[in-house]
C-alpha cells in the first residue's frame, strides 16, 4: 500500500492498495492557509481508518507542486519526515498528474489543461494526453498570467484540491510500466515572498 501526501493547493491525504486500485482511506481540506495545522491530523486519520501501520506501507507518494512556497514545502517536509522515520521509500510526483488522473478515471479525453492557483495573480499550468490508459504530461509545469495561459484548443480544468489517492495510483501506474517519477525538488517556479535581504541595515541613533 501506498501513503500520499500533496498540499500544492489544500490538503490531500490518502491510502491506496495499487495492486487492487483500491482506496483505502482518504482525508482532505480546500483551505489552503492551514496545511501545517491539519496534515498531521490527516495522516493520523487515514492510518486509523485503514488501520494500516507506517510498517505496512511500500512508501510515499509526496506532491512536488508547482504550488506556492510556504504550503508546498509543509506537505513535502511531512512525506520526507514519515517516509524517514518508517523506513520507506519517498516517491515524488508532479501535483497535477493527479487532477489529470482524475479526468481519465471519470470518462474524459483528448487535451486536458490543469490549472492551478499561484496567487499573486498567477496560475500553473501543465497540459495532458488523456486518450491512452494513463495521462500523459506534454507540456509544463508552467506559470503565467490567467489571460496568457497556452494550450487554448485544450479543455481547461480548474482544480481548488490535488486528490491524494490519484497522485498515489500514477506513481504507481509509473513504476509498473518502468518510468521516471518526477525530479525531488519542490517545483515552486519562482522565488519565494520572503527574501534575504541584500546588505547590513545602518541603525541611526
Amino acid at each position: 500500500m501506498l501513503l500520499a501526501i500533496d498540499t500544492s493547493a489544500g490538503t490531500s491525504v490518502s491510502i491506496v492498495d495499487p495492486t487492487t486500485g483500491d482506496i483505502v482511506s482518504v482525508r482532505s481540506t480546500a483551505d489552503t492557509m492551514r496545511h501545517a495545522e491539519v496534515v498531521g491530523t490527516l495522516l493520523d486519520e487515514v492510518l486509523a481508518e485503514a488501520d494500516v501501520r507506517p510498517h505496512d506501507l511500500d512508501g510515499v507518494v509526496v506532491g512536488m507542486g508547482p504550488g506556492p512556497f510556504t504550503g508546498l514545502r509543509v506537505g513535502i517536509a511531512a512525506a520526507r519526515v514519515f517516509a524517514l522515520g518508517a523506513g520507506l521509500p519517498l516517491l515524488p510526483m508532479v501535483s497535477a498528474d493527479a487532477v489529470a488522473r482524475q479526468q481519465r478515471v471519470d470518462g474524459g479525453a483528448g487535451r486536458v489543461l490543469v490549472v492551478t492557483d499561484a496567487r499573486r495573480r498567477e496560475v500553473f499550468w501543465s497540459l495532458y494526453e488523456l486518450s491512452g490508459t494513463e495521462p500523459v504530461r506534454i507540456d509544463g509545469p508552467g506559470l503565467s498570467k490567467p489571460d496568457a495561459l497556452p494550450h487554448a484548443d485544450a479543455r481547461r480544468v480548474d482544480a481548488a484540491e490535488i486528490p491524494a489517492a490519484q497522485l498515489a495510483l500514477a506513481a504507481a501506474a509509473l513504476m509498473e510500466a518502468g518510468l521516471p517519477l518526477a525530479a525531488d525538488e519542490a517545483l515552486y517556479l519562482r522565488s519565494p515572498d520572503v527574501t534575504m535581504p541584500s546588505g547590513i541595515k545602518r541603525v541611526s541613533q
